[in-house]
C-alpha cells in the first residue's frame, strides 16, 4: 500500500507514518494541496491519501475529480473537533482519524477504505492447483489471464502472482475497465499532457508509468471498447505508450495481467475483442473455480470472515454452529467468495451469544441468489420469481444497496464492507441515486 500525507497534521505526521509503515505501507508526504496533486499527477501512485483537516479538503477533492484522478481521501485532526470532521466527510472525505492517531483505528480504516485485505484462504485440493499454476507461471514476465466468474477472487490471484514475481517490490496498479468511462479509460491508462482536453490543467501520467517496472492489472478486460484495444496491444508488444497530447513515445517496463468474467473466445468470435490482443494477453491462463466446484474452502473461508468482521464489529468471539456450516456447505453460491464473505457479515451481525446459527444465515438478500433462486424457478415452480419478473439488475441492485445502508444507520464504510464493494463504488452508486431523484440515507457516524 502506497500513503501519500498532505499537510502537517497537528506535528503527528511522524506518528501517523510510523503506524502506517508498521502495517506494510510505503509513505510520502508533502506540504500542501497543491504539491499533493503535483505527486499524484506524476504517476509515482498512492492508493490512499491522508491530508490535515486544516487545509481546504473540498479543493483537494474537486480537483481530483476535474483531473480524473480516483483515489480515496482521509481526513486527520485533532479529536475534540467534532465540526471539522463533519465538514470534511461534507466535503468528500472517505473517513475521519482523529490526532493523535490510534494504531488499531488508523489499521481498521486502510483496510476499509483501500480494501488492503489480500490473504488467499483456501483448503480445497481444486484450489491449491490454482494457486500452484500462479506461481508456476509468476517468474515469468508473459501477459496472464486469469478467468472466472464475479466474485472468485481473480484479483486475489493477480496480486498473488505479483508477489511471487521478481515485480514484488515494484508497484502493482489495478484498473477496472468496466468501472471507468470509455471517454476516460484512454487517459486512465495512458495519461495526458497539459491541455490535451478540456479539464486536462496538468501533465498527468497514466497507469502504465505508474505501474512501471511493476504490474498492471486490467480487470474485466473484455469491456474495453475495442478502438481502445489496438492502443493497448502496441502498449504491451513495442513496451511503449503515447500520453493524450504528447508527441513522442514513452517506454514502459510493465507486466499486464488481465481478468475476465466472461469466456473470452466467445467474446473474440462476437467481434468486440481483438483475436491479436487475445493472443498477446493469453500466453497463460489462469481458470478459477467457482466456489460450489471448490466446497472444501467453503468451512475455512466462512472461519475467516467470522473472525474478521466480529473484530470489526467488537463482538468478541463468535462460533460457528454446525447447522449453520451445513447450510453454507449445501448452498451453490451463485455470487461465490464475494456472496459468502457478505453472508458471514450479516451473519456475524445477528449472531445470538456468540453463536451464528443456521438461523443467522440469510442465503436470500444478494441479487445474486435471487437470480438464482428465479432462475431455478424458469423450469420449475413460477411462483417464486414473482418478486424479480418485470425488475432490471439495476433496481434490485439499488434496493439492495438502500436497504443495507438504512440497516447500517448510513455509515458508508460498514455498508460497502457488507455489499462486498468499495467505498469508492458505493459512493459513486448513491450520487447517482440521487441525481435521479431518489431518497439517499444520510451518512452516518464515520461514514
Amino acid at each position: 500500500m502506497r500513503i501519500l500525507i498532505i499537510g502537517a497534521m497537528n506535528g503527528q505526521i511522524g506518528a501517523a507514518s510510523k503506524i502506517a509503515v508498521s502495517r506494510g505501507a510505503r509513505v510520502s508526504q508533502t506540504g500542501d494541496i497543491e504539491k499533493g496533486l503535483a505527486a499524484l499527477r506524476t504517476g509515482s501512485g498512492s492508493d490512499l491519501v491522508m491530508v490535515d483537516a486544516k487545509l481546504d479538503i473540498g479543493r483537494l477533492i474537486s480537483s481530483l475529480k476535474s483531473e480524473r484522478i480516483t483515489i480515496p481521501v482521509v481526513a486527520c485532526g485533532v479529536d475534540n473537533d467534532a465540526q471539522v470532521a463533519v465538514e470534511a466527510i461534507k466535503a468528500g472525505a472517505a473517513e475521519y482519524v482523529p490526532l493523535p492517531p490510534d494504531a488499531e483505528m488508523i489499521a481498521a480504516i486502510l483496510e476499509a477504505v483501500t480494501d488492503e485485505n489480500h490473504a488467499i484462504v483456501h483448503a480445497d485440493p481444486v484450489m491449491a492447483d490454482t494457486i500452484r499454476l500462479a506461481e508456476k507461471v509468476a517468474g515469468s514476465t508473459a501477459s496472464i489471464l486469469i478467468v472466472g466468474e464475479s466474485g472468485t477472487g481473480k484479483e486475489l490471484i493477480a496480486r498473488h502472482i505479483h508477489q511471487k514475481s521478481p515485480r514484488a517490490n515494484a508497484p502493482f496498479v489495478a484498473v477496472n475497465c468496466a468501472a471507468i468511462p470509455e471517454n476516460l479509460l484512454e487517459s486512465e491508462l495512458f495519461g495526458h499532457e497539459k491541455g490535451a482536453f478540456t479539464g486536462a490543467v496538468a501533465r498527468r501520467l497514466g497507469k502504465f508509468e505508474e505501474a512501471n517496472g511493476g504490474t498492471l492489472l486490467l480487470d474485466e478486460i473484455s469491456e474495453m471498447d475495442i478502438r481502445l484495444q489496438a492502443k493497448l496491444l502496441r502498449a504491451i508488444q513495442e513496451r511503449e505508450i503515447d500520453r493524450i497530447g504528447g508527441n513522442k513515445p514513452v517506454k514502459v517496463d510493465v507486466r499486464v495481467i488481465a481478468t475476465s468474467n466472461r469466456n473470452m473466445a466467445e467474446v473474440v468470435a462476437q467481434g468486440s475483442f481483438r483475436e491479436d490482443l487475445y493472443y498477446r494477453l493469453n500466453v497463460v491462463t489462469v481458470d478459477l473455480a467457482p466456489l460450489r466446484d471448490r466446497p472444501g474452502d467453503i468451512e475455512p473461508l466462512a472461519r475467516h470472515f467470522i473472525t474478521k468482521y466480529a473484530e470489526a464489529n467488537g463482538l468478541g468471539t463468535v462460533k460457528l454452529d454446525s447447522s449453520a456450516l451445513e447450510k453454507l456447505r449445501t448452498y451453490p453460491w451463485p455470487g461465490n467468495v464475494r456472496e459468502l464473505e457478505n453472508t458471514i457479515h450479516r451473519g456475524v451481525l445477528l449472531a445470538t451469544n456468540g453463536v451464528l446459527g443456521a438461523d443467522a444465515v440469510n442465503l436470500s438478500q444478494g441479487p445474486a441468489a435471487q437470480v438464482a433462486t428465479a432462475t431455478r424457478a424458469v423450469g420449475g415452480d413460477a411462483a417464486h420469481t414473482a418478486p424479480l419478473v418485470g425488475r432490471t439488475v439495476a433496481d434490485v441492485e439499488r434496493d439492495l444497496i438502500i436497504d443495507t445502508l438504512q440497516h447500517c444507520l448510513g455509515n458508508r464504510t460498514r455498508a460497502a464492507n457488507i455489499l462486498g464493494i468499495s467505498i469508492r463504488t458505493l459512493r459513486n452508486k448513491l450520487k447517482q441515486y440521487s441525481d435521479d431523484g431518489i431518497q439517499v440515507p444520510v451518512a452516518g457516524q464515520g461514514g
